[in-house]
């Protein structure tokens, strides 16, 4: 599988709140980059995705974009505190596994459901 293809069974893992699956497309050594700060390793990463599952209820697929190394998904997410959450992932993959995320949100709308 090229990187777009990871990229997207991976999208449709998480979106289906599979976490196994989700995880068997990720690297032991991953590093993800988030607007919370950096993740480094399969575990760590574990513990990032596993309240945003908890919270999500639902995600589309916006825009796919990759080639045999890289790509990038922007989607919209329904979570329970917020009905629209548009994000995207850049992400890099080395023998079928994600190697490194980008993940990019905007917070702003998560701050606002916390505090009403």
């Amino acid at each position: 599988m090229d990187a777009l293809q990871v990229a997207l069974a991976y999208h449709r893992a998480w979106a289906a709140r599979d976490l196994d699956a989700a995880m068997a497309f990720i690297a032991d050594d991953v590093v993800l980059d988030a607007p919370a700060g950096r993740v480094e390793g399969a575990a760590g990463y574990r513990a990032f995705l596993t309240p945003y599952l908890d919270m999500l209820v639902g995600a589309e697929v916006l825009a796919a974009y990759g080639d045999a190394d890289r790509a990038v998904v922007v989607y919209d997410s329904a979570t329970k505190p917020v009905a629209s959450a548009p994000a995207a992932e850049y992400v890099t993959v080395r023998d079928g596994k994600i190697t490194y995320s980008r993940f990019i949100f905007d917070r702003l709308p998560f701050h606002l459901a916390r505090q009403a």
